[in-house]
């Protein structure tokens, strides 16, 4: 049970003994009907007051959710660092090798915001990388944009190699040239700016997270540095799709 339905459930809970409590008092439907009540089951009051110190002080829905989640944490982290662990001892036959720190994994969450209402954006819900250098740069993408804006439009798994582009395209005179030329989507749909900040990031890959009704909610993602022929590799696909289906089951909570 989710944090926000035990928490739901809890007051719905309380809200409804509290009613009773209040049609008692007052005689709502009638006093000849709460007067048969207490006639027939003499302990029904003392069991709603009871229930109302109970649901009031100790919320006992969200108590044993927030206990479960704790858990569920626990092994939701182990299963993270797990698939981690496997991409990295893939990466180790970059040559040369990537630096600590280098391969990236991410969880990204559709959000709604104030500026994109209705599509939302992606937000990162959690980062894993060995080091806190290179730090993260500032991207909620919409729908489209980046890889894992792709991920969203296309809603399966993107692959794409940088590399090439990163190499060509140096000045923003070329690079507007070659989108005019090939389509925003050969640049991920990326400006200019957005080009400069992420292109030395050449081997990127993105799998969507999917909640109950198959709904895209967010994705996975893998990033290096350079790599991408070697990392571009069926294992480190269904180990970044395998994780995914875990945090669509856990709709992001243990992240």
């Amino acid at each position: 049970m989710k944090r926000t339905t035990a928490r739901a459930a809890d007051k719905i809970a309380l809200s409804a003994v509290t009613l009773c409590l209040a049609a008692n008092a007052y005689g709502i439907p009638s006093q000849a009907f709460w007067t048969s009540v207490r006639r027939d089951h003499p302990y029904l009051l003392i069991l709603l007051l009871l229930l109302v110190g109970t649901f009031g002080a100790f919320a006992p829905f969200e108590s044993w959710s927030t206990r479960s989640l704790v858990d569920r944490s626990v092994t939701m982290k182990q299963r993270i660092l797990s698939a981690f662990g496997k991409m990295l001892e893939m990466a180790d036959a970059v040559d040369p090798p990537l630096d600590t720190g280098d391969l990236a994994l991410h969880i990204w969450q559709r959000k709604r915001t104030l500026r994109h209402p209705l599509s939302g954006v992606l937000a990162r819900a959690a980062s894993y990388r060995m080091s806190t250098y290179p730090l993260n740069r500032m991207f909620s993408p919409q729908r489209g944009v980046g890889v894992v804006g792709m991920c969203w439009e296309k809603n399966h798994d993107v692959a794409f190699d940088v590399s090439p582009l990163s190499a060509e395209l140096t000045t923003e005179a070329a690079f507007t040239e070659y989108v005019a030329e090939h389509g925003s989507a050969s640049v991920m749909n990326l400006d200019w700016p957005q080009f400069l900040s992420f292109r030395h990031r050449t081997a990127i890959f993105a799998s969507p997270i999917r909640n109950g009704r198959n709904r895209f909610v967010g994705c996975i993602s893998v990033d290096a540095s350079r790599g991408f022929a070697v990392l571009n590799r069926r294992a480190l696909k269904e180990e970044i799709a395998n994780l995914a289906l875990a945090v669509g089951r856990e709709e992001f909570e243990c992240t």
